[in-house]
């Protein structure tokens, strides 16, 4: 691959820049804890089955408080920031930079290898400082929820090689999210875009973040009578960087600024991170307690003007405060669903602001690249019943234990055009723009044409098409001959192969280990760095343009239109959709426990072929776990779908997808 230059690393750099984060140890009370959700298995309204979150949202004097006490912090530690807060769909109510704050922001390498190798662009690079105090902002907000509480030390743990991260856990499989730190890019055609203009539309949600997820430590959500209603991101050290080792507790400086600014809004400890483990391991949320903090000021009118102020950031915010606008109401972005538009009463589904679904289920749009493409019926048909799987399902991530499933789920025509999105009610805000990147990564990849595209979207994305195919020692791979869900895209994905083992090769889609950092892992970044490098400069004001609404240099479906247009995914829960023996479409699902995302799609697609009859998973000849690599004194095969051992909370039901 080529080296994009000096300021498309930096730029790239900053799209990398999501998935950085430290470790730590989370713990701790706060002054003045916020009361506790209420718990998803309370009884729901007659004839569902969940709650949806009340309408909370915060006001302009509560995000005046929130940024007074960050600031106080910051004054106490002598450290000036950048402080951001965001309402839970990504709406930017404010940016305040404090006199004398970096303006930018580095990009750590974790090793020197890495920082020169020709590889690697987003390395010891310069970022925008409010870029990354967004980035930590919206990824507290976005996932999060009334039954789990995210920081970006959270995201650190979970985006990581090995799970966790530390240096005695070498070996291990890497972490359950790997490679979400990009998702909700500013490219995405999903992700809705800041309009100074003011209007309705201006809210819309969910909105873009500018490097994509972070994993910095620094940004914490923000709960209002026990509702997430947004996040905080501080940015002030200089250093955008990852923690390696979550063994040792880090009193991180930008992390105690933005948990002083949660005091009266912070997550209630029921559901913080630190209360919810994955495979055995305990998540983190926060190094920093009670005590590591000073005490409050809260008079933002004393700190505006003469510790710093207000700031416009093209693209996302203007020079003022605004408030919050309320999930689940129409300005959102996201409400409820009405019987026209999904059947079942629980359903939550995107809107454009002016009551219309931005996303109604509709018919496949490839009729030239299919010759039977899926009808409104049967996504209509897949769509409701993966949610009915859904709200069977046990949830991995939330509490109380015991709660139902949360998630959204996306379907795709073989364009990755959307042909229906809907969610459950406190489903994370993630997962959207995420289960339409893997409805599309699966779709993709189980295409005819995914070599030829591939190879004719330049910026070093072409190489991969011959590793893939020299790894699986198939000169026809890619050809749509295999059927790849994104469990075993991801497994194709990872700096060792199989996952994890040390002393393995790369996967093709991967780079090798002494390269790799969460910042560069391969061909997901690949696709998308001019993207990011382009909005970079557009945030700076180095350029007068910015990216396109449409993610990645493959070449065009239609006019205006790629297969790609929000970036690929490359952890699971997707799975292509079938004709016969014909690729359809593609299913995606994301938002509490990759087993369970896998579960949803490929029981959902079976439970909707079977009541519409034709389409459903792919023949089970051509699925990607019937391929073998030889990897030396191994055969490893890849995996299609991993679904839990026993996973619904109204049966005893094991193996629910076994034999299918």
């Amino acid at each position: 691959m080529m080296r994009i230059g000096k300021m498309t690393a930096s730029l790239a750099a900053m799209a990398l820049v999501l998935s950085s984060c430290g470790g730590g140890n989370s713990s701790g009370t706060t002054p003045a804890p916020s009361p506790t959700p209420t718990p998803n298995p309370t009884p729901p309204p007659a004839g569902g089955n969940f709650t949806a979150p009340a309408q909370e949202a915060l006001t302009v004097g509560e995000v005046q408080q929130i940024i007074a006490q960050a600031v106080g912090e910051a004054q106490r530690r002598n450290l000036p920031s950048v402080i951001s807060v965001v309402d839970r769909v990504g709406n930017v109510l404010a940016v305040f930079r404090m006199n004398g704050a970096r303006a930018t922001a580095r990009t750590s390498a974790m090793t020197e290898a890495g920082l020169n190798n020709p590889f690697v662009d987003a390395q010891g690079l310069d970022v925008p400082a409010e870029m990354a105090s967004i980035a930590k902002a919206v990824t507290g907000a976005y996932l999060s929820s009334g039954g789990n509480a995210f920081s970006t030390r959270t995201a650190s743990q979970i985006v990581q090689q090995h799970f966790p991260p530390a240096p005695s856990t070498r070996g291990l499989e890497s972490g359950p999210l790997f490679g979400v730190q990009f998702s909700q890019l500013p490219c995405s055609d999903l992700s809705s875009r800041f309009q100074s203009a003011g209007g309705t539309s201006a809210f819309i949600g969910p909105k873009r973040s500018p490097l994509g997820l972070a994993a910095d430590a620094g940004g914490l959500p923000l709960y209002k009578n026990g509702v997430v209603v947004g996040a905080i991101g501080v940015m002030g050290d200089g250093d955008y960087g990852f923690d390696p080792n979550i063994l040792d507790r880090d009193i991180d400086s930008e992390e105690a600024i933005a948990f002083a600014g949660t005091q009266g809004f912070a997550a209630p400890e029921a559901i913080r991170a630190d209360r919810i483990t994955v495979d055995g391991t305990t998540l983190r949320f926060s190094d920093i307690v009670a005590g590591d903090i000073g005490p409050l000021s809260t008079n933002f009118a004393a700190i505006n003007g003469s510790a710093g102020s207000l700031i416009a950031v093209r693209g996302y915010a203007n020079a003022a405060i605004i408030a919050g606008t309320p999930y689940g109401t129409e300005a959102s972005g996201i409400r409820a669903a009405r019987a026209a538009e999904f059947a079942n009463s629980d359903a939550f589904i995107l809107t454009d602001g002016s009551g219309n679904n931005r996303y109604p289920i509709r018919a496949g749009t490839d009729a030239t690249s299919v010759t039977q493409p899926l009808s409104a019926a049967e996504v209509r048909a897949v769509l409701e019943e993966a949610f009915t799987v859904l709200t069977r399902a046990r949830a991995q991530i939330r509490r109380p234990l015991d709660s139902r499933m949360q998630a959204t789920i996306s379907i795709v025509d073989t364009h990755g055009q959307v042909l229906g999105i809907v969610r459950s009610p406190d489903a994370p805000i993630f997962g959207t723009d995420v289960s339409l990147q893997k409805a599309r990564t699966a779709a993709f990849f189980s295409n005819a044409v995914a070599a030829s595209n591939l190879q004719s979207a330049g910026g070093g994305v072409a190489p991969f098409v011959q590793a893939v195919r020299t790894f699986l020692n198939d000169p026809q791979a890619l050809t749509g001959k295999t059927a790849f869900s994104d469990r075993a895209n991801g497994n194709l994905s990872r700096p060792y192969f199989p996952d994890g083992e040390l002393g393995r090769p790369p996967g093709p889609f991967s780079r090798p280990i002494e390269d790799f950092n969460p910042f560069a892992v391969g061909l997901q970044v690949q696709l998308i760095a001019a993207n990011i490098i382009q909005h970079a400069q557009f945030v700076s004001g180095a350029s007068p343009t910015d990216t396109a609404q449409r993610c990645t240099a493959l070449p065009d479906v239609v006019q205006g239109q790629n297969r790609l247009q929000n970036g690929i995914q490359i952890f699971p829960g997707s799975v292509p959709i079938y004709r016969g023996n014909t690729l359809v479409g593609g299913i995606g699902v994301s938002g509490d426990g990759i087993d369970q995302d896998d579960m949803v799609s490929f029981l959902g697609l079976n439970n909707g072929g079977l009541r519409v009859g034709g389409i459903g998973n792919a023949p089970k000849d051509i699925r990607a776990d019937r391929i073998v690599v030889n990897v030396g004194n191994a055969q490893v095969r890849l995996r299609y779908v991993s679904c839990p051992f026993a996973p619904f909370l109204d049966t005893n039901t094991q193996n629910v997808c076994e034999g299918l």
